[in-house]
């Protein structure tokens, strides 16, 4: 899998603000297939910081429903990145 696949989107949270301010961690919403190495690597390659640690989070897909009709959320992999304390990525402080 190439870098750009792995990696689909940031996620900008009060939450996930919070840890970019305090603990230097990043949140991304990642391909499900993929484990913690790739993703290390292509917050590398994509960000050029150094990657300190890796935590994924499978969200399981919840029940939701609108008037008479129901579903599902779409399930998620979520992965929080700790960075190295020089390092920044920039999309997060605009």
């Amino acid at each position: 899998m190439l870098s750009s696949e792995i990696i689909k989107r940031p996620i900008i949270t009060e939450k996930s603000m919070q840890l970019v301010e305090n603990e230097n961690k990043y949140t991304f919403s990642v391909d499900k297939r993929a484990n913690k190495i790739q993703i290390k690597k292509a917050v590398e390659e994509l960000f050029d910081v150094k990657v300190l640690n890796v935590n994924v989070i499978n969200t399981k897909p919840k029940k939701k429903r609108v008037g008479q009709y129901q579903g599902y959320k779409a399930e998620v992999t979520k992965a929080v990145v700790q960075l190295d304390k020089s390092d920044k990525i920039e999309i997060f402080s605009s």
